[in-house]
């Protein structure tokens, strides 16, 4: 890619779009991945060596594939996966966590090589997926409303201010609500910058153990949740914001390669965001789907300079309000939630099962650790295969 190219490319709303998916996937999921650290029986070294190890990956991740590719690909950890790990890590150790962490990036490589899970995606109608993304990301959406009635002075003003900014400055919209998010919460002294400590994250390398036991109890359901529950969500993201010729093989590969190169310091499982690549692919990031890619690039860097950083930018994401990172959250994604719903219920033929697959995922249920995502888009397909039996 030419640099001048890339300058001319180069937007605000585009740099803070990948702020932003980096502050809401570090805010909002940092405290299950610490708590997978802890029952691994890591030490505070080693915990920031988690932190750096995955801010690089992820970084170097994101800012690679967006630039080859030029489109907002967005790795991120598996939020379900590190939840699976702080409840099945207990009493073993950290040579033997690693080990799962470098059989999972094996299985995801191997995955992204044979091509299989990008012909299985391909058999997905895109209602179906749209449904499964829109029952994703409601949730979301909802956090808005439920987030204001338990802050209504400072959600409120991110809300007022959203709708006027979407009418008369629709490119900084996402900026302008965090602005004034960051200025009411500051004015209103809802942020502890007192517990934002200053360091820099250490790698530790630690030897894999592979104990074929765990690799089998935990290392295939942390794969199956991983790509089930992060990577069927995250190739819709990429297919409803039109992105459909993304080769998901060789995403897949580079992540799996990504997922072994770290896992000795600490990178647990890697795969292709939903919720942040949401916030990256809208119309917020830029009204021209060929220059968001800027946002994925950011992303990258801001999560290479969140490893680096580590414990110090751990610490400053938490001195955020929950209130206001999840009116973030829900503001940055309306455009995608709307988008989505009208792509999940405007062809007749598909209705019904994309209305199954949008209850199922939205419900939250979970099946043998197996997120919602999978079984609505599974009870999706099997209503479509009776309608159309029945039709016949």
């Amino acid at each position: 890619m030419k640099i001048k190219t890339f300058i001319s490319d180069l937007s605000l709303s585009a740099i803070s779009a990948g702020f932003i998916a980096v502050l809401v996937g570090y805010a909002s999921a940092w405290a299950i991945v610490y708590q997978a650290a802890i029952a691994a029986g890591a030490s505070n070294e080693i915990i920031e060596s988690w932190i750096w190890a995955l801010g690089m990956s992820m970084g170097l991740g994101c800012l690679g594939l967006s630039l080859y590719y030029k489109r907002p690909i967005i790795i991120a950890w598996s939020t379900p996966g590190a939840a699976l790990l702080a409840s099945t890590l207990s009493g073993n150790s950290i040579g033997e966590a690693i080990g799962i962490f470098v059989f999972v990036g094996l299985l995801t490589l191997l995955t992204g090589l044979s091509g299989w899970f990008d012909a299985l995606t391909k058999r997905i109608p895109l209602p179906l997926a749209s449904a499964m993304l829109a029952g994703i990301l409601v949730q979301f959406g909802l956090s808005i409303f439920t987030s204001l009635q338990s802050d209504p002075l400072m959600v409120g003003i991110m809300l007022v201010t959203f709708l006027f900014a979407k009418r008369w400055l629709p490119r900084y919209a996402i900026v302008a609500v965090l602005l004034a998010g960051f200025v009411c919460a500051y004015s209103l002294e809802l942020i502890n910058l007192q517990q934002v400590r200053w360091s820099l994250a250490t790698p530790v390398w630690t030897w894999p153990e592979f104990n074929l036991s765990l690799l089998i109890g935990v290392g295939l359901p942390l794969f199956v949740v991983t790509m089930t529950s992060q990577n069927v969500p995250g190739i819709a993201i990429l297919r409803a914001t039109g992105h459909n010729q993304a080769p998901v093989s060789p995403i897949l590969s580079w992540t799996g390669g990504l997922n072994v190169l770290f896992a000795p310091f600490g990178a647990f499982t890697l795969n292709l965001a939903a919720i942040t690549a949401a916030i990256c692919a809208s119309e917020e990031a830029h009204p021209d789907p060929d220059k968001r890619y800027i946002a994925g690039v950011f992303a990258g860097v801001f999560n290479i300079l969140a490893g680096i950083c580590g414990a110090t930018v751990v610490s400053l994401f938490a001195a955020f309000p929950a209130a206001m990172i999840a009116a973030l959250a829900g503001l940055a994604l309306l455009g995608i939630i709307g988008t989505s719903l009208q792509s999940t219920f405007e062809q007749p033929d598909y209705r019904d099962a994309a209305l199954m697959t949008f209850l199922v995922t939205a419900s939250g249920v979970s099946f043998f650790n197996i997120a919602s995502a999978f079984w609505g888009i599974t009870i999706g397909l099997g209503t479509l295969a009776i309608s159309r039996v029945a039709r016949a």
